[in-house]
């Protein structure tokens, strides 16, 4: 994530010369149009509280917001994800305690976990379940060795394979949109777009199982070439980098079968809920303390921008959020709750 980081400072110092186009590699929606009234967009000041304990990773972030049933595999993929600490404090006896305990449950765990996944796909899983066995004995005999590097790079791509297994394991888009929405596009899984910045490639993940309104929306303004050479128009070293506003007086997506503003609800689904919230910040549903599925922990989140009175307000202009663990701490920054996060970068 450095390099990325390192990437997107740089776009700071030379803002215009940065412009990008889009490749979409995957995902499938719907691409009505709306009506709406346009507005001119702006992200508030926001104070920050110390820092949490919050998962930073945005794969691992991607991982558990997979709308799956398997607690046996989330328990395998728990243990991994927490040997981070070992590793750097290097506490070998720690790593390889952990490293076995992944190896048993998965093992112990195997009928449960393949019985979470639909029958059709099981023939596709049961490879899996040797890759990772293969790939936790190397990070056994690296603990062994205290060979850190082998261990880091084991624990990612273990992690990586949990995560093949765990999207074998979806079955279908888990809820219904309010029909309300049914005229804008939505996104019903996940898309994988490559940003072609001047600065080098930058890739995201879109997320339409936590986001499907939101994430649609984009995709669809990707596919119709909307953004094609825009430059990034705001830059806050630390907070976000933001595009999306269309030259000329409109400051988001005029549907040219309407020519209309197309706004987008603000969306957000809180851990543990069945469907998302709409058109209301947690805070002014009293839920500003909880957490949404998919909230502000990593460098280079994909968010919703939209007028600060106007929740339902957005249209095409998005950020990346410039994640700083002092000054924006993850699981406590007051972005969680007030802004529609549908995505994040994976790769630079």
């Amino acid at each position: 994530m450095a390099r990325f980081q390192h990437r997107l400072q740089t776009a700071l110092a030379g803002l215009l010369g940065i412009s990008f186009s889009f490749l979409l590699s995957f995902g499938w929606f719907l691409v009505p149009s709306a009506e709406a009234a346009p507005v001119s967009l702006a992200l508030p000041v926001v104070a920050y509280l110390p820092p949490g304990d919050a998962i930073t990773d945005p794969r691992s972030l991607l991982r558990y917001s997979l709308p799956i049933d398997s607690p046996e595999i989330r328990n395998v993929q728990d243990n991994l994800e927490g040997l981070n600490y070992s590793l750097r404090t290097k506490q070998w006896g720690r790593a390889k305690r952990e490293i076995n305990k992944s190896a048993k449950l998965l093992n112990r765990k195997r009928t449960a976990i393949l019985e979470a996944i639909p029958e059709e796909r099981r023939a596709t899983a049961e490879p899996l379940f040797g890759k990772i066995n293969t790939q936790l004995e190397a990070m056994q005999t690296a603990a062994q060795t205290k060979d850190l590097e082998t261990l880091w790079s084991g624990r990612r791509a273990t992690l990586g394979v949990i995560g093949d297994l765990e999207y074998l394991m979806v079955k279908g888009f888990p809820y219904e949109v309010p029909a309300e929405y049914d005229y804008l596009p939505q996104l019903k899984g996940r898309a994988t777009i490559e940003f072609k910045t001047n600065e080098g490639p930058v890739t995201v993940v879109v997320d339409g199982y936590s986001a499907p309104v939101t994430a649609g929306n984009f995709v669809d303004l990707v596919e119709r070439g909307f953004y094609d050479g825009m430059t990034f128009d705001r830059a806050e070293e630390n907070y976000v980098l933001q595009t999306g506003d269309p030259d000329g007086p409109e400051a988001g997506f005029i549907d040219p079968k309407t020519k209309k503003y197309r706004a987008i609800p603000l969306e957000i689904l809180v851990e543990g809920d069945d469907v998302p919230t709409y058109g209301a910040t947690l805070e002014d549903l009293g839920r500003f303390l909880e957490k949404p599925v998919l909230p502000f922990n990593s460098f280079g989140a994909l968010a919703m921008a939209r007028p600060e009175s106007e929740p339902d307000g957005g249209s095409s202009q998005f950020f990346f959020f410039l994640f700083e663990p002092e000054l924006t701490p993850a699981g406590l920054n007051l972005l969680d709750g007030r802004y529609s996060v549908f995505g994040y970068t994976v790769d630079r």
